[in-house]
């Protein structure tokens, strides 16, 4: 169970927009030290910090790793920053934990995990979605064999926060976000729970991508994630955007399991839903993100199970990171505090098993996005070098 007591590294978070924050909260309720911020703006950067009581306000990234007093650098920036960020970190002898994607492409990928090899530093990618602990106690369960041999994977993750013309965010620009937008922002997270739970790795894919919405209407006022304009107080500007609103793609594994993918970022009501679906040759699981404490086991020739999170019931590793008894539910900010508590945990004791993405699973999402990519402009399946 995580503990808040206090931790021997401090951590600065770059980045004060709809993710910053989640990260300081989380780093907080473990007992870490937030020493200060950065953000775009001196003026963003003090409100978080009063925000959240923090004591540095940095106006400069040098500024902020000159700091000998921290040990872990959190990026929270757009995805255009994050490559020349994380290198600039492990060169200041920083841990580092990026947001994804870990970079625009693969190439600058290749790089970050090179420079993570050369340095001592730990180096992580915030897919926080492993950090559910029915998702950790079904990893158990995949790696003891209980579901035999995998056959197929299904699932979707889904959002409706860009639904209407005038949904904007810089997420929306391939300068700004990369080529792959529903796919890369969302679909990433489904692609690395997947490959984390099974311990499989994907040889090819096949994709059909589609802008749903190919005129948007820009604020000429910048807008956060998530937040809602008020009708009628901002100009704009009509832009045309070419990154996807939603995506579908067909996987097959290496040894021969099959699977596909449904992301969409324009779909009215569901405002973050991750399901998936691992077919067993013995059993099944299913899990909801609208639910997350609850984990389906079916069963061909017995009863199926409803398995609800409790730390009395949860196997393994699964059981250190569930902090509430059953019925307590945890959720998504859980997640976040779980990774970091499994990521400062591993700084500390090098034996700890290294539950979070590492700089490598970051790359391997980007290799398979520019696969996605290649798919879809094809319009045939694209194979990997190697199954990654």
């Amino acid at each position: 169970m995580v503990m808040s007591s206090p931790r021997k590294q401090a951590a600065a978070v770059v980045g004060t927009g709809f993710i910053g924050p989640v990260h300081i909260e989380a780093l907080l309720r473990i007992g870490v030290c937030v020493r200060g911020v950065l953000g775009s703006t001196p003026e963003k950067g003090t409100a978080v910090a009063t925000q959240f009581d923090l004591g540095k306000v940095y106006r400069e990234y040098s500024e902020l790793l000159a700091d000998s007093s921290i040990s872990v650098v959190h990026i929270t920036t757009p995805n255009r920053c994050h490559r020349q960020m994380a290198l600039d970190a492990l060169a200041a002898g920083k841990h580092v934990i990026c947001e994804k994607p870990l970079a625009m492409n693969s190439v600058e990928s290749r790089d970050l995990v090179a420079a993570a090899h050369r340095s001592a530093q730990v180096a992580a990618v915030n897919y926080n979605v492993r950090f559910y602990p029915v998702m950790l106690h079904a990893r158990e369960l995949i790696q003891a064999g209980e579901l035999g041999e995998i056959l197929s994977v299904r699932g979707a993750y889904v959002q409706d926060w860009l639904l209407y013309p005038t949904d904007w965010n810089w997420r929306l620009l391939p300068e700004e976000g990369g080529k792959l937008r529903a796919v890369g922002d969302i679909g990433t997270h489904w692609l690395d729970l997947v490959l984390f739970l099974t311990g499989l790795s994907i040889d090819a894919v096949f994709a059909d991508l589609a802008t749903l919405i190919p005129v948007r209407q820009r604020p000429r006022q910048t807008a956060e994630t998530f937040k809602r304009k008020e009708n009628g107080t901002t100009s704009c500007d009509e832009v045309t955007v070419t990154t996807e609103d939603w995506g579908s793609v067909l996987l097959r594994f290496a040894g021969g399991a099959r699977g596909n993918l449904s992301v969409s970022q324009t779909t009215a009501g569901r405002k973050n839903q991750i399901s998936l679906e691992i077919a067993g040759s013995q059993s099944a699981l299913a899990w909801d993100s609208e639910h997350p404490n609850d984990l389906w086991i079916g069963y061909r020739n017995q009863p199926n199970q409803l398995l609800v999170r409790d730390p009395a019931l949860l196997r393994g590793k699964a059981r250190d990171f569930s902090s509430y008894p059953g019925g307590h539910n945890e959720g998504f900010p859980d997640t976040f505090k779980q990774l970091y508590h499994a990521f400062y945990e591993f700084i500390e004791d090098r034996s700890q098993p290294k539950l979070f993405a590492t700089f490598e699973d970051g790359h391997r999402e980007l290799v398979l996005c520019e696969a996605i990519l290649a798919s879809n402009q094809q319009g045939s399946w694209v194979y990997l070098a190697e199954p990654i």
